[in-house]
C-alpha cells in the first residue's frame, strides 16, 4: 500500500507540474467575485442615470441623449478598469502564494487569446455607437467577452470555458430583448461572475486556505 500511495502522489505531482507549464492556473475566485460586484454596481448606476434622463430630460428643451451616452460609456469604462485592477491584484496574490510566475508563457498565451476577441468587439461596438445602434451594444459586449473567455480557456482553468459559454448565451438571448438589455448585462457580467468566483474559490482556494491554517 505505501508503494501504491507514493506512486499516486508522484503522478499527481507530475500532473501539477504539467498544468503549471501549459496553463495559467493562478486565477483567483476573488477576481471573479470582485468583477461581478463591480458590474452590479455599474448596472445600478446606469439604471439610475437612464431613469433620471427619462424622468427629467426626455422630451424637454434641454434633452441631451449624447450626454446620457457619454455617462453610460464612462460607467462601463469604470467597471472595466475596476474589475481589471482587482483581477491583477488577486491574481498576483495567489501567484505569489503558490510560487508561480504571474507573467510566464502560459499567462502571455492567455492574454493574447482573450485580447483578440475583446479588441475586435470593442472596435465593432464603437462603430455601432457611431451609427447609433445602441440596442446592440449590450448584447455585443456580452457576446465578444464570452468568446474571449472561451478562446482563452484553453490556457487556464476549465471553468473559464463554462463562464464564457454562459455569458455568450446571455448576450445572444439579450439581442432579442433590447428593452431589457441592462438586466441581461447585469446578469452576464455581474451575477454570473459572482457565481463563478464563489465556485472557483470553493473548489481551488478554500482547501488551500484550510491547509495553511
Amino acid at each position: 500500500m505505501p508503494t501504491d500511495q507514493s506512486g499516486l502522489e508522484t503522478l499527481k505531482d507530475i500532473r501539477r507540474m504539467m498544468e503549471k507549464s501549459s496553463r495559467f492556473i493562478s486565477l483567483s475566485g476573488w477576481s471573479g467575485l470582485a468583477a461581478g460586484i463591480c458590474a452590479l454596481a455599474g448596472a445600478a448606476l446606469a439604471h439610475r442615470s437612464i431613469s433620471d434622463y427619462y424622468r427629467l430630460s426626455y422630451g424637454t428643451a434641454g434633452e441631451c441623449p449624447e450626454c446620457l451616452r457619454d455617462r453610460l460609456v464612462a460607467i462601463a469604462a469604470g467597471v472595466f478598469l475596476s474589475a481589471l485592477i482587482a483581477a491583477v491584484i488577486f491574481t498576483y496574490l495567489r501567484s505569489r502564494k503558490e510560487d508561480v510566475a504571474i507573467w510566464g508563457s502560459s499567462a502571455r498565451r492567455l492574454l493574447w487569446n482573450t485580447l483578440i476577441p475583446m479588441v475586435a468587439g470593442g472596435v465593432l461596438i464603437l462603430k455601432m455607437m457611431d451609427y447609433k445602434m445602441y440596442a446592440l451594444v449590450g448584447p455585443a459586449s456580452l457576446i465578444f467577452y464570452g468568446l474571449a473567455l472561451v478562446n482563452g480557456s484553453r490556457y487556464t482553468l476549465g471553468e473559464v470555458r463554462y463562464l464564457g459559454l454562459a455569458i455568450l448565451a446571455t448576450g445572444l438571448i439579450s439581442a432579442w430583448f433590447p428593452k431589457a438589455t441592462l438586466y441581461y448585462w447585469a446578469f452576464g457580467f455581474g451575477i454570473l461572475h459572482v457565481v463563478y468566483g464563489i465556485a472557483m474559490w470553493w473548489k481551488h482556494e478554500r482547501q488551500a486556505g484550510e491547509t495553511t491554517t
